[in-house]
């Protein structure tokens, strides 16, 4: 087997390609897969990355041999937020926390959730005025946020609504500065964008332990993640979770439920927007469907060409934009033996958008995810939702999510692009529209 190195950029002394990649990381990965293949070696500061963005070799690591790789660097980070929620924590402890909190995530638990994602997108649409300019990423967010409060913390936190949207917003904006090399050294520095950050975290700390007390005192029997994982016991009838792991694992569902959904729909309503035809389609099926009333759980399946629509924004503007694991030993792939301790890079943004899988990828094509279309696609040609062990456990919610909202939100209104500035994508935790996504509203 070859010690030699996959070919890459060669990048400058001892910085590497961190400038390049911090520059537009987005478009730094898809011009290195571009321009030097399938697997693909780079340094960034003192690491050692390899971008793999073959589907057979994401399969090899995702699933064939993952127990060989552990979490990445960046998840390592994100503990400062997470601590040792599903998102961060691993191993045994992993697979035991997604045992308890699975059940809220089967498919027979999904119409539990449909009222919330209704009644509350009704009640932003009713705010909404014809001809009225809004961001619809602000809208997204603020709708999933009262979604996931409601339907998975059964609690309303209206009073600090806007607090913790500043707050989640801070902390994703200082995020890919965590990730710089060494940036643990700056943590505890009295630096502006820490103190900025300390103070956010203690916000949604306050919110999240007041939830939890809230639940704790009504001792009311409720169906959501918090009274789940204050019941959970162990197996001497002492309880499975402490108030630091439910605060954990609040934390992360508060990111993967708001920031995830909220940024795929606003990037679902940015494409459709530039689309009349897909618009139209959507709508002549609604009406087909729905015959003017409201959407119900047993209309998603029935929705199919919304569901195509769903499945193409994620396609190209998929909200996880890279799985990243670290290798614990050395590791045989594509004749390059892999030291340990590298970071492997396999990014959605880049594969997604590959034309050897994609015919004109970069076309808005929902209909690419009807019939045989898709099912010749290799397995990781397409994984918005992750792969193996890691696999998003909110997939099933999120999809019923945003089916429904478009649902709701297209029999009643019409968007168009404010103007015509182009829509740069932010690779935050999530992709993020960089300043916003302008909407004019029009009332059907």
């Amino acid at each position: 087997m070859s010690r030699r190195l996959p070919p890459g950029p060669k990048g400058l002394p001892f910085l590497g390609s961190l400038y390049d990649y911090f520059k537009d990381t987005l478009g730094f990965l898809t011009e290195t897969a571009r321009g030097y293949g399938d697997i693909v070696f780079f340094k960034l500061g003192p690491r050692n990355v390899y971008l793999i963005s073959d589907p057979e070799l994401i399969k090899q690591v995702l699933i064939t041999d993952s127990k060989n790789f552990t979490k990445s660097r960046a998840l390592n980070r994100a503990r400062i937020v997470a601590g040792e929620g599903l998102l961060t924590n691993e191993g045994e402890q992993h697979l035991a926390n997604r045992r308890v909190i699975q059940p809220l995530f089967h498919k027979k638990a999904i119409p539990n959730y449909v009222n919330a994602v209704i009644s509350h997108t009704d009640t932003m649409c009713s705010q909404w005025e014809d001809g009225n300019v809004i961001d619809i990423n602000k809208e997204m967010m603020h709708l999933t946020q009262n979604i996931v409060i409601d339907a998975l913390f059964d609690s309303a936190v209206d009073r600090n609504s806007a607090l913790l949207v500043d707050s989640l917003t801070t902390i994703m904006n200082s995020f890919p500065r965590m990730l710089f090399p060494y940036s643990e050294y700056l943590d505890n520095l009295p630096l502006p964008h820490n103190i900025r950050f300390r103070k956010a975290l203690k916000n949604l700390d306050e919110i999240v332990y007041s939830i939890i007390d809230e639940k704790k005192s009504s001792r009311s029997e409720s169906y959501d993640l918090v009274s789940l994982l204050l019941e959970a016991k162990d197996e001497e009838g002492k309880s499975f979770f402490t108030d630091k792991q439910i605060r954990d694992e609040v934390i992360t569902f508060f990111i993967a439920g708001q920031e995830t959904t909220a940024n795929a729909l606003s990037w679902t309503w940015y494409l459709i927007a530039n689309n009349t035809k897909v618009e139209e389609r959507m709508k002549a099926e609604l009406s087909e469907v729905l015959n003017d009333r409201r959407p119900d759980y047993e209309d998603i399946e029935r929705l199919v060409f919304l569901n195509n629509v769903v499945k193409e924004s994620l396609r190209i503007y998929p909200p996880a934009w890279a799985v990243v694991r670290k290798s614990i030993d050395h590791y045989d792939i594509a004749g390059y033996k892999i030291p340990p301790g590298s970071d492997i890079y396999m990014s959605q943004f880049v594969v997604q958008r590959d034309e050897r899988f994609f015919k004109d990828p970069m076309n808005f094509n929902p209909d690419r995810w009807s019939g045989l279309n898709s099912r010749n696609l290799p397995r990781f040609a397409y994984f918005p939702f992750g792969g193996g062990t890691r696999r998003c456990i909110g997939e099933p919610f999120a999809l019923m999510e945003a089916v429904l909202i478009l649902a709701v939100i297209c029999r009643l209104w019409r968007m168009s692009p404010f103007d015509s500035s182009e829509i740069r994508p932010k690779p935050l935790i999530t992709i993020r529209p960089e300043k916003g996504i302008k909407m004019r509203l029009k009332e059907l």
